[in-house]
């Protein structure tokens, strides 16, 4: 299968690492912020073809699918773009950064007929794995999650320490992880949302610090807490209270609520949640199926996002 990569950042790098892992996967082409910083990325992983036009991989008469790891405010135009070119296309979370646009993308799909995919790499986390299969066989039910979102991002830099020429956001990318995931172990819709933010940057123009609080139906709860300020361990860590057990998730790993370490290696056939992800997105355009974390499956985390942000303005 031959794959075209939308940008060329420190996420950009993390796909071409877990593309390199799965059989049978070449990828073609290289659309990055410019020319000069696709062709350097392309020259060090030999990808054959780079460019800065997305247009012109998109050209490519061999190529079969793209995965967007751009900034967040191109992503709802470019997988429009790809899906409107018939290509198949995963879009790095968030799909887009306004529920108006998501909702665009779903219907481009549904017109189009091709495979979509957010990427919602919590849902395929090992450690996250662990626990919705545990959930689906009945030996657990969630009651709370306790989430810890945490960067220490005073400047406008990506994950490698180096300059970035968009701004992230704490709602729109960050909340949008576990906003999806606690609906998805608990399969149940949220129905009450609230959120807080402290003070904006004043020079970024967003809200360094959150607090978030979600409940379904059943009675679960979420609460989630997210910072650009904390000079400290940095990342998400989930801690799932249940009715039997309590378990914390750091990325792909799992220790139980006393600590001690759970053997997640036999849970799928990586221990990198990025390339069980993508194996994901490959595997449901070879056997053209809905993939787990469509664009579909994921529009209701939009939603409450955008609920959430209402809240955020009013306040």
């Amino acid at each position: 299968m031959k794959v075209c990569l939308v940008g060329q950042g420190a996420f950009g790098i993390k796909h071409l690492e877990a593309m390199a892992k799965i059989p049978g996967i070449e990828v073609l082409s290289l659309a990055g912020s410019s020319e000069a910083a696709a062709r350097e990325v392309a020259r060090q992983w030999k990808i054959p073809h780079a460019t800065a036009s997305l247009a012109e991989s998109l050209a490519l008469p061999e190529l079969e699918a793209v995965i967007i790891t751009s900034p967040t405010g191109l992503h709802a135009a470019q997988g429009e773009q790809c899906m409107r070119a018939g290509k198949h296309v995963m879009i790095e979370i968030p799909m887009a950064d306004s529920l108006a646009d998501s909702e665009r993308l779903v219907r481009v799909q549904k017109e189009t007929g091709v495979i979509a995919m957010a990427g919602h790499t919590r849902r395929f986390n090992p450690s996250h794995q662990w626990v919705h299969k545990r959930i689906l066989a009945g030996e657990i039910r969630v009651l709370q999650m306790d989430v810890q979102t945490y960067f220490f991002r005073r400047t406008n830099s990506n994950a490698l320490g180096r300059p970035r020429s968009w701004t992230d956001h704490l709602l729109w990318h960050h909340a949008c992880h576990t906003v999806d995931l606690f609906a998805y172990q608990c399969r149940e819709s949220i129905t009450r949302g609230f959120a807080l933010q402290g003070p904006m940057h004043p020079t970024l123009g967003i809200a360094m610090d959150m607090s978030i609080g979600l409940k379904v139906a059943s009675g679960a709860i979420c609460t989630l807490s997210l910072s650009f300020n904390n000079d400290g361990p940095l990342g998400s860590f989930f801690r799932y209270i249940c009715d039997n057990g309590t378990y914390v998730a750091r990325y792909d790993e799992l220790v139980d609520g006393k600590n001690n370490p759970i053997d997640v290696s036999q849970v799928d056939v990586s221990m990198n949640g990025i390339e069980l992800q993508d194996r994901e997105f490959f595997a449901a355009i070879r056997e053209r199926r809905e993939p787990n974390a469509s664009l579909a499956q994921c529009l209701p985390a939009m939603q409450t996002l955008h609920r959430l942000e209402e809240q955020l303005t009013m306040a």
